[in-house]
């Protein structure tokens, strides 16, 4: 939350998950949690996100700190990216990121996205550009076979318009 206005109090935090399941039904396009299986903790959210106002349609994430670097983020953003490229049919993928979350750039490189331009979030976030990380769906069923072995494919992805 370092780069998204801080930590949210117990009831801020309340009031983003209520919102984010407006958003599902406004949308259909809302982060999903990320739960630990051993433990059942819930570790953060990972997903599509288009609110009104937003500039891309996004696979953000956002993990508690304490469990950045162990493979979650990763896993869980490839099975979102084959959600909106096969499921919803975007031509594009981006994620928003600031230039000083080095941590999210390079999940991003990853992925296969590359750095364009800066944009601005909308309301409270205005003010603190971000920089678009972009992939096309084309390059990402090009180069999807990489991550078979961390997330198997449910599809045969040369069925995929």
């Amino acid at each position: 939350m370092k780069y998204l206005g801080g930590v949210q109090t117990e009831p801020d935090a309340w009031r983003t998950f209520a919102s984010w399941l407006g958003i599902q039904l406004l949308t259909e396009n809302a982060m999903f949690s990320v739960v630990e299986r051993s433990s059942g903790r819930w570790i953060g959210r990972i997903g599509p996100w288009t609110p009104r106002g937003w500039p891309t349609q996004e696979v953000g994430w956002g993990l508690l700190q304490e469990f950045e670097g162990k493979g979650y983020a990763m896993e869980a953003a490839i099975a979102c990216i084959d959600h909106v490229f096969h499921d919803k049919n975007w031509a594009h993928v981006t994620h928003l990121i600031a230039d000083a979350n080095a941590a999210s750039q390079r999940l991003a490189e990853r992925l296969g996205s590359q750095p364009e331009e800066l944009t601005e979030l909308p309301g409270k976030l205005a003010g603190h550009p971000v920089r678009v990380w972009r992939q096309s769906k084309l390059s990402w069923w090009a180069s999807r076979e990489r991550f078979s072995s961390l997330v198997p494919l449910k599809f045969d992805p040369t069925l995929v318009d």
